[in-house]
C-alpha cells in the first residue's frame, strides 16, 4: 500500500465521528511499521482522544520505523486534551504523513513545526483536496468567523414553497420530509425567519430519524414571535433582532425561554451575517436555512449560502410564495451560478444538492432599489408588522388573563 492508500484508510476512520464530532474536527490516523498497520483510530466527540491516541495506543515508545498517517496536522495546544505532537515525539514516530495543515490559529503549523523540531519527518498534502472536503465546516468556520450554511428549500416544479394564502403543507413526500429531518440532524442550528413561525407555527425538531435536535435560530426584526409558540419547546431558541427593541418585549421572549441576540440593522432588520458571525463565536458552526423565500435570497445575496439542498415535488401551482423571494437579478450573466450539482430521485420528488460558485452578487447585504420603492416596501411591511404584534400582545395578555 502506498501513502495515497493508508492515507485514504485514515480519510474513512475520520469520517465515522461525523454525527458526534461536532464542534471539532474531524481527524483518523493509522500507524503502520513496514507494510503493517500497528493501530488505528478516530476522533468520536469533544473531550474524547484524539485519532493520533488511538492509533498508537498499543505502539511502543521508540519502535523503530513507524510512519503515522493523519488526516490532519497533530494538535500543538493543551485544550480538553493533551497536545497530540507532545504525544508522537514521546512514542518516537519515525515519519508523520500529514494530509492537511490545522486552519485553527492555534495550531496552523505549529504542530508540523515542533515535529520537526524533534527530528521526526514530516509530508504535508496528501489527499489534502479530499481532507479539506471531508471538513469544510470546521475549515470555513476557523477561516472566515463564519458557519458553514446549507439553504434547505422544498417547492413544486414551477418554483413555489406555499399558495399565495400561506398553504405548504405538505408539498413533498414523507420519505423527502424524512431525508429533510436527516439534513437537520447533521448541523448545529436551523434558521428561520419570522414569517414562517407565525404561518407554520413549526417544531424545527428531529423526529423522523435519529439525532439530536439543533439549536432554532429565528430572525425577528420586532420580536413579534408568540411566547407559546411550539418554537420554544425542546431545543434552545434563539431570538436574533434589532438593537432598539424594546427591553420589556426582549424581557417577555426570554421568561418564555428563548435567547435573545440584538444585532446590527439594515432597513430594520437584523444583519444576516452580523447575526451569522455570532452563530459562529457561540460554536454553531453548520447552519441550515429553511426558510422562507425573503430569508432565503437575503443569504444567497449577501454571499453566505456555500450548498443547497433542494426537494423538488411533481405538483405546480402557478403561483404563490416564491421559493427565492426578490433577488432581483436582471440579467443572465448574473445569476447566481452551482457547481457540483447531485439528482437523486426519492419517490416521485428530486432532490437536487449543489455548491454555490462565487457570484456578482456576492457580498451585498442588499441589492440597490430605488429610494422611492425601498420606503413604499418599508411602510407596507411596518404596518403588517404592527398589526402582527398588537395580535401577538393581544393573545398573550388575554392568556395571562
Amino acid at each position: 500500500m502506498t501513502d495515497i492508500d493508508y492515507m485514504r484508510l485514515a480519510l474513512d476512520l475520520a469520517e465515522r465521528g461525523h454525527a458526534t464530532v461536532r464542534p471539532n474536527p474531524m481527524v483518523g490516523a493509522v500507524a503502520v511499521q513496514h507494510g503493517r498497520i500497528l493501530g488505528q483510530g478516530y476522533h468520536l466527540a469533544p473531550g474524547q482522544p484524539h485519532a493520533e491516541v488511538y492509533a498508537l495506543e498499543h505502539v511502543a515508545a521508540g519502535t523503530p520505523d513507524v510512519t503515522l498517517y493523519v488526516t490532519l496536522e497533530p494538535c500543538s495546544h493543551t485544550g480538553r486534551t493533551p497536545p497530540c505532537a507532545d504525544l508522537l515525539i514521546r512514542k518516537g514516530v519515525a515519519r508523520v504523513v500529514c494530509a492537511l495543515v490545522d486552519p485553527d490559529p492555534r495550531v496552523s503549523g505549529r504542530g508540523i513545526e515542533r515535529l520537526r523540531a524533534a527530528g521526526i519527518e514530516v509530508t504535508v498534502g496528501v489527499l489534502e483536496a479530499d481532507a479539506r472536503r471531508l471538513n469544510e465546516v470546521y475549515v470555513k468556520h476557523r477561516t472566515t468567523g463564519l458557519p458553514f450554511v446549507t439553504l434547505k428549500l422544498a417547492e413544486t416544479l414551477d418554483g413555489y414553497i406555499a399558495t399565495a394564502p400561506g398553504d405548504s403543507k405538505w408539498i413533498s413526500s414523507a420519505a423527502s420530509r424524512s431525508r429533510a429531518h436527516g439534513l437537520r440532524a447533521e448541523v448545529d442550528a436551523i434558521l428561520v425567519g419570522i414569517r414562517t413561525v407565525l404561518a407554520d407555527d413549526p417544531e424545527l425538531s428531529v423526529r423522523h430519524v435519529e439525532g439530536r435536535n439543533p439549536v432554532k435560530l429565528v430572525l425577528d426584526s420586532r420580536l413579534r414571535i408568540p411566547t407559546d409558540a411550539r418554537i420554544f419547546q425542546g431545543a434552545p431558541l434563539v431570538v436574533a433582532t434589532t438593537e432598539d427593541v424594546p427591553k420589556a418585549r426582549q424581557r417577555d421572549v426570554e421568561a418564555a425561554g428563548a435567547k435573545v441576540w440584538r444585532a446590527p440593522s439594515a432597513d430594520g432588520r437584523p444583519i444576516l451575517r452580523q447575526v451569522l458571525v455570532r452563530a459562529a463565536a457561540e460554536g454553531l458552526l453548520h447552519v441550515l436555512i429553511e426558510g422562507g423565500g425573503a430569508v432565503a435570497a437575503s443569504a444567497l445575496e449577501a454571499g453566505l449560502v456555500d450548498r443547497v439542498a433542494v426537494f423538488i415535488a411533481p405538483r405546480i401551482l402557478g403561483g404563490g410564495v416564491s421559493a427565492v423571494d426578490g433577488l432581483g437579478i436582471s440579467r443572465m450573466a448574473d445569476a447566481i451560478q452551482l457547481d457540483e450539482v447531485l439528482v437523486e430521485r426519492i419517490e416521485d420528488d428530486l432532490f437536487y444538492t449543489a455548491r454555490v460558485k462565487t457570484s456578482r452578487i456576492k457580498g451585498r447585504e442588499s441589492r440597490a432599489r430605488s429610494s422611492r420603492e425601498s420606503r413604499a416596501r418599508s411602510s407596507r411591511e411596518s404596518r403588517v408588522e404592527s398589526r402582527e404584534l398588537e395580535a401577538v400582545e393581544s393573545r398573550e395578555s388575554r392568556d395571562k388573563r
